[in-house]
């Protein structure tokens, strides 16, 4: 049984605050806590339920059976019926193209946007994310559901952008309304995708960095496209033309 002072620690780390105090973060359902199991991470705690602690039985984590009402009284989503995991959150260590591919974000705070994005940067093996300090935190539970998994595989960083993009080397692309059609820029093998809010776009102190402004042509009326749905166009046309030759 769970006692009420674990109950109260795990549902704390759904707050911003209480993961940075202990640095830990929460996963939640199948999918991911499958997914994590097979990464890297440092899992302190798992508490399954009776129908799915049979999958998890070659593994080495720490399990806990509970009922499935005590995981309800954990978790944040209702569609969870199988568990959750307590994770230590990694350094946030530097990192840069160094001859791959890196999706930049400026002010993305929302949380369903920030995991699409990092399940559309695994989906073309782009394993490298920086945020601004003023990005969603990555490791909000909605963050890693909207993931499905995916954040076991692209690393996150969390720095002031100006001076970041200050010093890179490899080519800058920014998506702005006013760029060139993605269809006849340039396509290096590697480099640094620059995307902003829907509301605020990217921040003027940060265009003077930008390479290649590019866009995505607009035949209809629409007034802007959903930065994750943008993400994915302009990934596919950068990040596969290598395929395409």
């Amino acid at each position: 049984m769970i006692s009420k002072a674990q109950i109260k620690f795990i549902k704390s780390l759904q707050i911003k605050k209480f993961r940075q105090e202990h640095g830990q973060f929460i996963v939640q359902g199948k999918k991911n806590i499958l997914e994590l199991i097979d990464s890297n991470y440092s899992i302190k705690q798992v508490y399954a339920t009776d129908t799915f602690y049979s999958e998890l039985l070659t593994t080495n984590v720490p399990i806990e059976t509970i009922s499935q009402k005590e995981l309800e009284q954990i978790s944040s989503f209702q569609s969870n019926k199988t568990a959750l995991a307590i994770v230590d959150i990694p350094p946030n260590d530097y990192i840069e193209a160094n001859n791959d591919w890196v999706i930049v974000l400026d002010q993305v705070k929302d949380p369903g946007n920030l995991g699409t994005i990092i399940r559309i940067a695994d989906w073309y093996g782009v394993s490298k994310l920086v945020c601004s300090p003023d990005c969603v935190d990555s490791y909000n539970p909605k963050v890693i559901n909207a993931s499905m998994g995916s954040f076991c595989r692209v690393k996150t960083y969390y720095t002031a952008l100006e001076p970041y993009l200050a010093k890179q080397k490899e080519a800058i692309f920014g998506a702005l309304l006013e760029g060139k059609p993605i269809y006849t820029s340039i396509k290096p093998t590697s480099g640094y995708l620059l995307m902003g809010s829907e509301s605020h776009g990217i921040a003027e102190t940060l265009k003077k960095h930008i390479n290649h402004q590019v866009s995505i042509p607009r035949l209809g009326k629409a007034e802007s496209l959903n930065v994750a749905v943008a993400t994915a166009i302009l990934c596919d046309n950068l990040l596969s033309s290598t395929l395409r030759s």
